[in-house]
C-alpha cells in the first residue's frame, strides 16, 4: 500500500522525538529556540499590554466623562438651590422690615405689593405694582417702604396700579426739617432726585438733617421719612432757601412696597 511508508516514517519520527524528549536530549535545542524567540515573545506581550492599556484608557475616559456630567448636574442643582435660598432670605428680610414698619405705625392700614413694572421711557418716574382697586387701592394713596416715602398712586386698575415717584418733576410733598421744624415743599427734579423748596430765609437747615412729611394738606401722613439734606442754597435777595435732599429709598432696587390705604 502506498500510504504505509509514510505512516511508518511518521511513527518512527514520533518515537524518535519522544525518546529525545524523555532523555532530555532536546533541552539544549529548546533553550536555543527559546532564547531566539524570547525578544519576539516579549515584544508581542508588550504590544498586547499596550492594546489592553489603550482599551482601559478609553474605558476610564468614558467613566470620567460620565462622572463629570453627573457632578456638573449636581453643581447646577446646588447653584439653583443657593439662588432660591438667597432669594428667600432677601424676601424674609423685606417682610421683617415691613412688619417692623407696621408695628411702629399701628394707625396705618397697609396693603403690601410687588413692583411689576417701571417706566420704560424715563420721561416719567413711576412704577407699576400688583395691587389695584380690587385690593382696596385708590388714587392718591401714599406708597412707602420701611426706608421711607416712595410716592403716591395716580392710576388704578382692578389688579394693578401706577405709582408716581417723589423723584418725578411733577411730584410735590409738603415736608419739614426734623431738627429745626422748618417747612417747605419737596419736589422731584428732571432726571431724578428731589429738592426741598420754599424754606423761609432765616430757618436753620443743615447738611445731614432728616426731611420728613409734614402732614399739611392731608395727602400724606406725618413723619414719613423722605431723605437727608446734602446741600443748602441761600441767596439774600430771595425770599426762600433750598435744600438738596438725598432720598432714603433706593428707587433703583424697589421690589416690594406698601400702600397706606388709611391713616389718622
Amino acid at each position: 500500500m502506498r500510504g504505509t511508508p509514510a505512516a511508518l516514517l511518521l511513527l518512527l519520527f514520533i518515537l524518535a522525538f519522544l525518546t529525545l524528549e524523555l532523555t532530555h536530549l532536546l533541552k539544549p535545542v529548546e533553550d536555543v529556540v527559546a532564547q531566539l524567540f524570547f525578544p519576539l515573545q516579549q515584544g508581542l506581550d508588550s504590544l498586547g499590554e499596550r492594546f489592553t492599556n489603550v482599551g482601559r484608557y478609553f474605558q476610564d475616559l468614558e467613566t470620567l466623562r460620565s462622572q463629570n456630567e453627573e457632578l456638573q448636574k449636581l453643581v447646577n442643582q446646588l447653584v439653583i438651590e443657593n439662588i432660591r435660598l438667597r432669594e428667600a432670605e432677601i424676601e424674609n428680610i423685606t417682610l421683617r422690615q415691613q412688619l417692623g414698619f407696621k408695628e411702629a405705625n399701628p394707625d396705618y392700614q397697609l396693603v403690601s405689593a410687588q413692583v411689576i413694572g417701571r417706566d420704560p421711557s424715563n420721561l416719567l418716574e413711576y412704577i407699576t405694582i400688583d395691587r389695584g382697586s380690587g385690593d382696596g387701592v385708590g388714587v392718591g394713596m401714599p406708597v412707602v417702604t420701611s426706608q421711607g416715602l416712595v410716592g403716591r398712586v395716580v392710576e388704578t386698575y382692578p389688579r394693578s396700579s401706577r405709582v408716581l415717584l417723589i423723584t418725578d418733576a411733577s411730584s410735590s410733598v409738603n415736608a419739614l426739617v426734623q431738627n429745626s421744624r422748618a417747612t417747605g415743599v419737596v419736589q422731584g427734579k428732571p432726571g431724578g432726585g428731589v429738592v426741598m423748596r420754599y424754606i423761609q430765609q432765616g430757618e436753620e437747615v443743615k447738611v445731614g438733617d432728616l426731611v420728613l412729611t409734614s402732614g399739611l394738606g392731608g395727602n400724606f401722613p406725618r413723619r414719613l421719612v423722605i431723605g437727608q439734606v446734602t446741600a443748602v442754597r441761600q441767596k439774600d435777595i430771595e425770599l426762600f432757601q433750598e435744600a438738596e435732599v438725598e432720598p432714603t429709598v433706593e428707587f433703583g432696587h424697589l421690589e416690594m412696597v406698601m400702600i397706606i390705604t388709611d391713616f389718622e
